[in-house]
């Protein structure tokens, strides 16, 4: 299999909600209005607590400094998996399960913090640019890894990062295992042809900006009532679109234009974090992951500023319910 190294140079960042309204502008030139930016990798994840914003250079260029604006300091690189030149769908598992035993373990093992980003395209694993070298040396026993360069993918290996960390030297740690919380929404990961966005500007906009009166507000900051959470994804990379969204708001958009898998799975969440996890521990995703790839239980995995959330198919969320806080020494509850 082939590791793509993309050429995206991203940031992560956070916008808080009483905030938003200083930065519906660019938010919407980034979504909409493609031809005035070029921004080419951008995705908006909004939770209880913020919006989570990941956004190329050019991107980012859009978000003015302000209070209501949280960056992390690094520069992310995003890495996509794929076989035979196309990105890797053939396993019966989807998301991250296909790659928790060769891409998020192993870098785990290395002390690789790592950001997830599932799409219904593909999945991308996002990585601390200083910690390319560490990356590509875990990882070259497995992988053919290329680097694209102007749209063309270059190989690449240990050789090439000859003065830089090829391992990271750190003593291994037990990582903390986290509390997770299992909400009662039913998810759909979904795509939309872009030449159709306009159709669906209007609900969009109500969604993510509107969508929560205030007293809706008060109490998911709250973080008290959390049977449902308000979680919606938009990302568009690369000239492709990826929805992530409950029942409830995929109701308010028409049904034609959306689609998802032929099967038309239902997924349920697995919210990772009991305290915002920041972003340097290492094996959080691997702690979700490794158990999912053991049961072959297909998941989505999106990281926020945060915390984590994995979707799996509603049809294990009992087995994934017991497995989790069975590792965890809890009892089960759904």
């Amino acid at each position: 299999m082939d590791l793509q190294i993309l050429d995206h140079r991203l940031r992560v960042t956070s916008i808080s909600k009483n905030g938003l309204v200083n930065y519906t502008h660019p938010l919407i030139k980034l979504i909409f209005l493609r031809n005035r930016t070029r921004c080419k990798f951008f995705s908006l994840t909004e939770t209880p607590e913020n919006y989570t914003v990941v956004l190329d250079e050019e991107g980012f260029k859009e978000l003015a400094p302000s209070e209501h604006l949280q960056v992390e300091s690094s520069i992310w690189l995003p890495l996509n998996v794929a076989s035979n030149g196309n990105a890797s769908s053939s396993s019966q598992a989807v998301g991250v399960t296909k790659i928790a035993k060769s891409v998020i373990a192993p870098l785990a093992q290395q002390h690789v913090s790592v950001f997830m980003l599932s799409t219904y395209q593909t999945d991308f694993i996002l990585v601390r640019e200083k910690d390319l070298s560490v990356v590509v040396s875990t990882l070259e026993e497995e992988f053919n890894i290329f680097k694209e360069v102007e749209g063309e993918y270059v190989p690449v290996g240990c050789q090439d990062f000859t003065n830089s960390l090829l391992k990271n030297g750190k003593e291994a740690i037990q990582p903390t295992v986290h509390p997770v919380l299992i909400p009662q929404n039913q998810f759909c990961v979904m795509s939309l042809d872009p030449d159709t966005l306009p159709s669906i500007a209007t609900t969009l906009i109500d969604v993510l900006f509107y969508s929560n009166s205030p007293k809706e507000e008060s109490e998911s900051s709250t973080g008290q009532d959390l049977d449902c959470i308000k979680f919606f994804s938009f990302s568009l990379i690369d000239g492709y679109i990826s929805l992530v969204m409950d029942t409830e708001a995929q109701r308010q958009f028409p049904a034609d234009l959306l689609f998802t898998s032929s099967s038309g799975e239902l997924w349920r969440m697995v919210r990772i974090g009991g305290q915002p996890l920041g972003f340097d521990e290492c094996g959080i995703v691997a702690q979700i992951s490794q158990p999912l790839a053991d049961g072959d239980i297909s998941a989505y995995y999106i990281s926020t500023f945060s915390f984590d959330h994995a979707l799996v198919p509603e049809e294990d969320i009992v087995s994934v319910t017991d497995m989790l806080h069975q590792q965890r020494n809890e009892p089960a509850t759904t």
